[in-house]
């Protein structure tokens, strides 16, 4: 009785999915994904495209965005390419950010919620001319730093330096003149800068970095560590210093923003501007508002050379984002970071990362990962709506020597 009642069950479906590819063409588009059947997907309304489960279930990648393991197959090309470097062994305070890939992942799942176009920026970003991927984490060792950040180095590299899917053709900013993907790093600690600038250095060589952060990170090593050995002089508050003395920056178009940190001594400021940076203290917002804090930054920064940007989320107050490695007090909301970065729309981002994600801080409403997620949200964002990075065509050469 059981066999009969299944044979007939069988013969009631089997015509659906017989048919399932004929006629109707969103109807074969929908069945494109990680599952074969039409049965399980839903058509968004609008220009949101299709969705596959709930935003809830399945795999979490960034934004639920397609996932494919790019460091181990050079196979699919991307636009803008998510890469995670799970990385914490060169914090001072609390550990905990090698999880920051995976929280960062969790808190975006709702980003797409309801089709992922931002209002705000009148793009978007889950669907557009850019092929975005999820491309994993690089394995990191948590044993041996130096190792670790040669990893990442090469990691981020072996990504930054393929053909992106659009406009591989055309010149681009890249020092042999071509167009290259967008890299998004999902730290990891702060340190993860250093090799993720060795690797842009190659690609670019210097550029201009935005850094939103509560600390100066530009630190000698004698001052932050007391730099016992080659190997602890590498830390999350000296990369920058390291970035300077190895020429991986401009040395006049650098800027901080949201810095609120305690000192050492007006000397620390002193070392900042040899390093090559300039200062936008986070209480400035109290003064010149967001408009002004966005003019500093622009101003400072320029709209023609390739600019990468790095993103600390302790930038944000520990009311906003608890799980991080060094909070500090004082910080900008959650909603003024979106919109100070919304304000960078018209600059020339080649990359990004947000680091300093430490799950394990984190409230159970998941307020830093969401966070993170919602600020890369407007990163990615930017980047669309630019367009492939061709429109800045070949590079230039400049008087000082430097391409």
């Amino acid at each position: 009785m059981l066999s009969s009642a299944l044979l007939l069950l069988a013969a009631a479906i089997s015509p659906v999915f017989a048919h399932e590819h004929h006629g109707d063409p969103q109807v074969y588009l929908a069945a494109q994904g990680p599952h074969k059947d039409r049965l399980w997907y839903n058509t968004l309304p609008g220009d949101g495209g299709t969705q596959a489960d709930s935003v809830f279930s399945g795999i979490s990648t960034f934004g639920r965005l397609p996932y494919f393991p790019c460091l181990a197959s050079d196979a699919e090309n991307y636009d803008i390419a998510f890469l995670g470097a799970p990385f914490d062994t060169g914090t001072s305070y609390r550990p905990g950010a090698r999880f920051g890939p995976s929280g960062i992942r969790q808190g975006s799942r709702r980003l797409n919620l309801y089709g992922g176009y931002n209002v705000p920026l009148n793009t978007n970003p889950f669907n557009s001319w850019a092929r975005v991927l999820d491309c994993g984490d690089i394995p990191v060792t948590s044993y041996d730093n130096e190792y670790a950040i040669k990893q990442i180095e090469e990691g981020h590299y072996a990504l930054l330096s393929r053909e992106p899917a659009s406009d591989a053709s055309k010149p681009g900013p890249s020092l042999k003149g071509k167009t290259l993907p967008r890299v998004i790093t999902l730290g990891g600690d702060h340190t993860i800068v250093l090799p993720i600038l060795r690797s842009v250095n190659r690609a670019y060589g210097p550029v201009t970095v935005i850094h939103f952060d509560s600390h100066l990170d530009t630190w000698k090593p004698k001052v932050f560590g007391g730099a016992p050995t080659k190997v602890a002089a590498v830390n999350h508050g000296t990369y920058f210093y390291h970035a300077a003395q190895e020429g991986l920056l401009r040395n006049d178009t650098n800027i901080h923003a949201g810095i609120r940190t305690t000192l050492s001594g007006p000397s620390d400021y002193e070392n900042d501007g040899y390093v090559g940076f300039q200062i936008v203290e986070a209480r400035e917002i109290d003064t010149i508002g967001l408009d002004g804090i966005i003019k500093k930054i622009v101003d400072r920064v320029g709209t023609k050379d390739p600019v990468y940007l790095s993103i600390d989320i302790d930038t944000l107050d520990p009311a906003f984002a608890p799980a991080t490695g060094t909070p500090e007090t004082g910080g900008w909301s959650t909603r003024e970071l979106r919109t100070i970065i919304r304000g960078l729309e018209h600059l020339n981002l080649i990359g990004a990362d947000i680091v300093e994600v430490a799950p394990a801080y984190d409230t159970n409403a998941e307020l830093t990962t969401m966070a993170a997620a919602d600020v890369l949200y407007e990163v990615m964002s930017i980047m669309v709506k630019k367009g492939p990075l061709s429109y800045l065509g070949a590079p230039q050469k400049k008087d000082n020597n430097e391409l």
